[in-house]
């Protein structure tokens, strides 16, 4: 909250016995505190230096960057295993192949050299890549690889680096005035005429037209192949674990610089920057103080909101690192200002007027005492529930049990209303992937080697919102396993 000006005392009633000499000396002592007050608040008035903060925040962050040590781009071979295992899954589903085109999916089958896949963008004319499945002498099955591509663009797919057995990539080309998806049906890749291909929601729909068009059958993802970019190898753990970690030690690092009078805008700005400053990619930020944190994206009012001490503060903020995702989310409070003001303070309120029981009129209110309790409460319900989810994440759980696991505590303790969301996803190359832990979600079974989000909230809309966000890795012994490093601990340490 803004400091307000406070009234000078009242003077004591003609009817008060007191010696005039008392009097004098009670007016004095209220007349030096009134004085300090005028100097302190036009101190904490003025507008907060964001390039100091900004300094600030990134020195904290670069004192330790060990969090990067193990992360090493996702190698040829492991791109080749994940094509193979999909074409188990395609083998068992009986299809024909894979269809794909640049994506989110493309990247985890093709490659993240190019780290973001803007070399080659959606566009009118189809690209699409192919895995299919095929049974050598020895009867496994491993991928056959294949590209459908515009005959102009042919040079620039061979350039994109996709890992491949073959010393060439199998392209199949087609003229601008040529039906692309004929061409494909005929260039000899399929046995049938009319192949199933399956797909993941990520291709659009004027290509699935077009490949049913021409006879094409087009099938859904399968478990069977979801399955394949939900369990994480150990390379995609250190990956998660890096840039997971590194997005919360980037909040922790720019907390205590912090100061009151920064903007909702200028705090997102300060933690962008400190998080490209250690070569993380920015994807989103979302950073809300007080009733703006109840809405759990914000709204778009947001913005110029500007920050007290007892502002409770959410950062939902995602980063890319090699190809991978952070999603976590930190609420807390600002550290007071490092004045005399709070002792003060705390004089000022006490003081009566020479015995009266009347007292000078309180900075803090009891509805403004209360919403701070209410906070503190809220904080410690948000983190209990999260630590019953985590205990859940255990192999052949549901991924409903997990999300019931934390909503029990938030509902025991009265806030069930207040948590308007589900506990939490998968997380991968996007932020956001299957499995999805909600409490409806009772026929997928957590498996070794899937990684979740750990999200519980609790939002009171036109007060404030607490959400408390970390990484958690499924493992074999029952015990999952923390991917961000340090969970929070305190509302002055998240």
């Amino acid at each position: 909250m803004g400091y307000q000006e406070f009234p000078t005392a009242p003077l004591p009633s003609r009817r008060s016995p007191r010696a005039p000499g008392i009097v004098v000396v009670g007016l004095g002592f209220l007349a030096a505190i009134w004085l300090c007050f005028r100097t302190l608040f036009t101190v904490s008035d003025r507008t907060p230096n964001v390039a100091k903060v900004q300094q600030c925040s990134i020195e904290n962050l670069h004192a330790d960057l060990s969090f990067l040590d193990a992360a090493r781009p996702i190698s040829s071979d492991e791109f080749l295993q994940r094509r193979d295992r999909l074409a188990q899954a395609l083998y068992t589903n009986k299809v024909d192949a894979f269809v794909l085109e640049p994506g989110y999916t493309f990247q985890y089958y093709g490659n993240i050299s190019q780290y973001d896949w803007e070399p080659w963008e959606p566009e009118e004319r189809p690209f699409l890549m192919l895995v299919l499945p095929q049974v050598n002498e020895s009867g496994d099955i491993t991928a056959k690889t294949a590209f459908l591509s515009p005959h102009f663009e042919e040079g620039r797919v061979r350039m994109l680096g996709i890992p491949s057995r073959d010393a060439e990539l199998d392209i199949v080309i087609w003229e601008e005035h040529w039906n692309p998806y004929s061409t494909l049906l005929d260039s000899g890749l399929f046995s049938s005429r009319s192949p199933k291909l399956m797909m993941d929601e990520e291709i659009r729909d004027y290509i699935v037209r077009g490949l049913d068009s021409v006879g094409f059958e087009t099938v859904g993802l399968s478990p069977e192949a979801e399955l394949v970019r939900q369990i994480k190898s150990p390379a995609e753990v250190e990956l998660l674990r890096a840039v997971n970690t590194g997005t919360v030690v980037a909040v922790r690092a720019m907390r205590p610089c912090l100061v009151p009078g920064l903007t909702e805008n200028e705090v997102t700005s300060i933690l962008d920057n400190s998080l490209l400053s250690i070569g993380f990619g920015l994807f989103f930020n979302i950073v809300l103080f007080e009733e703006h944190g109840a809405l759990p994206h914000g709204g778009f009012v947001t913005g110029g909101k500007k920050a007290t001490p007892d502002s409770m503060i959410v950062i939902d903020v995602g980063a890319h690192y090699l190809g991978y995702s952070s999603d976590i989310c930190r609420s807390f409070f600002i550290d007071q200002p490092k004045t005399a003001s709070a002792s003060i303070l705390s004089i000022f309120k006490s003081i009566t007027v020479l015995g009266d029981t009347e007292r000078l009129a309180e900075p803090v209110s009891s509805q403004q005492s209360k919403l701070l309790a209410e906070k503190y409460k809220v904080w410690d319900i948000v983190l209990e529930a999260q630590t019953a989810a985590a205990d859940a994440f255990r192999p052949n759980n549901t991924a409903a049990s997990v999300d019931i696991a934390a909503r029990k505590v938030i509902e025991d303790a009265g806030y069930g209303y207040g948590f308007t969301h589900r506990l939490g996803h998968g997380i991968g190359i996007k932020a956001h992937e299957s499995p999805y832990l909600n409490k409806w979600n009772k026929g997928v079974l957590l498996q070794t080697g899937m990684t979740f989000t750990n999200e519980p909230g609790i939002y009171l809309e036109g007060k404030f919102g607490v959400r408390h966000e970390d990484i958690y890795l499924v493992k074999e012994d029952g015990e999952a396993e923390l991917l961000t490093g340090v969970r929070a601990k305190g509302p002055y340490e998240p």
